[in-house]
């Protein structure tokens, strides 16, 4: 009986998690192929010194940004007390179906050669990008989907992901290298469409499990330390090596620090009693990373990095203080893990800064090195006002591709098929997952109620 429960629940995923690895094992046995730098016979023509290989200036950015998308990530969803297993799990099982599908997808946007997709440690880094937007729309839906709705909402979100980048930076020749814009504004609305059509106007019959526990919150903070140690990679990653890269690491640095002091002070402000609150602890002090992910390459000043960082803070723990209930009760958007203060509203603020810093780009701020940065506005094919100017049109074209992909979603993963959980299981780890304990808790549940048949 229990099983049977489990299935109609959506428990279990292994006929269309076979689809989906057969798919793409036979586009990446047509389509992919290592890239120069990782291709022995391409490598070693030309007597090339291994040190110049690509790998080794890319690849701890690769490890660290790998950490947070698997650690950081999976932890910091963890502090639902009863769906620890699923927030961390679920989080590897899309991560890792995010990288294939995203190699894929990006890579016929942007690597294709010759008919075939060329891969090597920035392809890594790239999907990487990818996983992270999806793991934060997971964030919105989080408990209250099953793992088959989730991997149709990865393979159509990657798809939109793609798309959306290769619009923003080879089309309109956006900057936004750590991802205000493509990454954290994407994944955080993408998200919340998907919730709002999705929106449970029952889900207060699983109202007692979405709260946390000591422990619960304990395991979310280890993600948030996680996420704050390796944001400077995540941010610099895809930058030039030298100055963009240290710059890009700086920006985040600071930035950091000041969102995460501006949310212990604020915390403390509108808490009760003036205490400090986890959940502001635990979230809107990564907001300092989220909203230098577009400026952080450009020329924005320690100061400014500071300032966006104080900014990000503020806004984000007002928000989870005061906008979230707003946002069920008036809009229908149940954001379980509040994407839209750590990542929407932050990733909006990073985008507009983007625009502010990048027209007030000069050649005498930036000297030669303004090619690394802006190179249409150095070659003088656009003004910086112009350059300002496809920035916002950026964001514009980022939020219309996650409302719209995000509603379409939704409405694809609401087909009854797919195995939701139903109201009173949402935020519950039992429906998918055999947990140590559980059946001696039936098996005292069936002894008591014998013992009171008995009695009767």
């Amino acid at each position: 009986m229990r099983m049977r429960s489990r299935l109609t629940a959506g428990g279990t995923c292994p006929g269309s998690l076979r689809e989906d690895v057969g798919a793409t094992a036979i586009l990446f046995a047509v389509f992919v192929r290592y890239d120069p730098d990782a291709d022995a016979a391409l490598w070693h023509w030309g007597n090339r010194s291994s040190s110049d290989n690509e790998f080794y200036f890319r690849y701890p950015s690769f490890q660290d940004v790998h950490v947070m998308v698997f650690v950081g990530f999976g932890f910091l969803m963890a502090f639902l007390q009863r769906y620890g297993f699923s927030s961390v799990a679920f989080t590897f099982l899309l991560a890792a179906f995010a990288l294939q599908w995203a190699t894929l997808v990006q890579g016929f946007f942007h690597s294709m050669h010759g008919g075939r997709i060329h891969v090597g440690v920035q392809s890594m880094i790239n999907a990487d990008f990818c996983a992270a937007a999806v793991l934060i729309s997971f964030g919105a839906v989080l408990g209250k989907t099953g793992p088959v709705q989730l991997l149709l909402m990865a393979l159509l979100e990657v798809l939109l992901f793609g798309l959306n980048e290769f619009v923003l930076l080879s089309v309109l020749g956006v900057k936004d290298a750590g991802g205000s814009m493509t990454i954290h504004t994407f994944g955080a609305y993408f998200g919340l469409a998907l919730s709002r059509v999705l929106y449970r106007p029952q889900l207060e019959k699983s109202r007692h499990r979405q709260g946390s526990v000591y422990h619960s919150d304990l395991f979310a903070m280890i993600g948030t330390i996680f996420l704050w140690t390796f944001w400077p990679s995540f941010n610099s990653a895809p930058t030039m090596p030298g100055d963009g890269q240290h710059r890009t690491s700086l920006n985040t640095y600071y930035s950091l620090t000041a969102s995460t002091l501006s949310t212990f002070a604020l915390s403390a402000l509108v808490g009760e009693h003036g205490r400090l609150d986890m959940v502001h602890i635990q979230n809107a002090a990564l907001a300092g990373g989220v909203v230098v992910g577009t400026s952080g390459e450009m020329m924005l000043t320690p100061f400014g990095a500071l300032a966006a960082g104080f900014l990000a803070g503020t806004v984000s723990t007002l928000g989870f203080k005061f906008f979230t209930p707003v946002l069920e009760a008036k809009f229908k958007v149940q954001d379980t893990c509040g994407v839209h203060n750590l990542h929407g509203m932050p990733g909006v603020l990073g985008a507009l800064l983007g625009v502010l810093v990048a027209g007030l780009a000069t050649h005498e701020a930036y000297g030669d090195g303004l090619g690394s940065v802006f190179p249409l506005v150095a070659g003088g094919r656009r003004s910086a006002t112009a350059q300002a100017v496809f920035q916002l049109c950026g964001l514009l074209v980022t939020l219309t591709f996650a409302s719209v992909g995000g509603g379409l979603g939704g409405l694809l993963l609401r087909l009854p098929f797919l195995g939701p959980p139903p109201d009173s299981q949402c935020f519950e780890d039992r429906i998918y997952w055999e947990v140590p304990g559980e059946r001696e808790e039936e098996a005292q549940g069936s002894l008591g109620a014998e013992e009171t048949d008995t009695r009767a």
